[in-house]
């Protein structure tokens, strides 16, 4: 008969994110979600950085050793809010999208176009002398109709550069522009796209 390990007292500052340990020796796990487990481990050898990867369904985040319990729990749950973010992302290929997109409404295709993780303020950017679009990760769990707006105002950026009437005349050629800024609104007034 196999024996379960007795939960342990909750980890410092990850009982706020809903974390329940499993085990109570370095180094520690917490389930989080149905996505994944962590497990947190401390790190003499990691100065200011916190590491990050996922081994089947565990996330294994290292942290410098001189941080506080609420640094530790912090930095885990951005880590943990990043694998989230990223493991919704790998649903939707970007580039098939943006190909779609742009046939569909009549609209240039970018060089490049991939997911960003770093994107804090707008939901998405473009660079239109090299052709290239950054989408902010944070939108890979909103309605596909969302993300494909903000596909499509990226494209139009690949023509007009600025805000112009012009401009906005090719994104309104997306039938659901109004509604996926409304959305977007809704969400979070102060992410932009541009």
């Amino acid at each position: 008969m196999r024996r379960r390990p007795t939960p342990s007292p909750a980890l410092p500052g990850l009982e706020q994110f809903g974390a329940v340990p499993l085990a109570p020796s370095p180094p520690r796990i917490a389930v989080v979600e149905d996505l994944f487990r962590i497990e947190v481990a401390r790190s003499r050898k990691r100065k200011k950085s916190v590491g990050a990867r996922l081994v089947g369904d565990v996330l294994r985040v290292t942290v410098p050793s001189w941080m506080s319990p609420a640094e530790e729990a912090k930095a885990v749950e951005m880590m943990a809010a990043r694998f989230r973010r990223s493991m919704s992302a790998d649903r939707i290929d970007l580039s098939e999208r943006a190909a779609t997109l742009a046939r569909r409404h009549g609209l240039p295709r970018p060089r490049s176009i991939r997911w960003a993780d770093d994107m804090l303020h707008r939901w998405g950017s473009c660079t239109p002398e090299v052709g290239t679009i950054r989408i902010s990760n944070r939108l890979a769990r909103f309605p596909d109709w969302v993300i494909d707006y903000v596909i499509v105002h990226e494209l139009a950026h690949l023509e007009v550069a600025d805000h112009s009437a012009e401009f906005w005349r090719l994104v309104h050629r997306y039938p659901k522009a109004e509604r996926a800024t409304g959305y977007l609104i809704a969400k979070s007034g102060d992410v932009e796209t541009e």
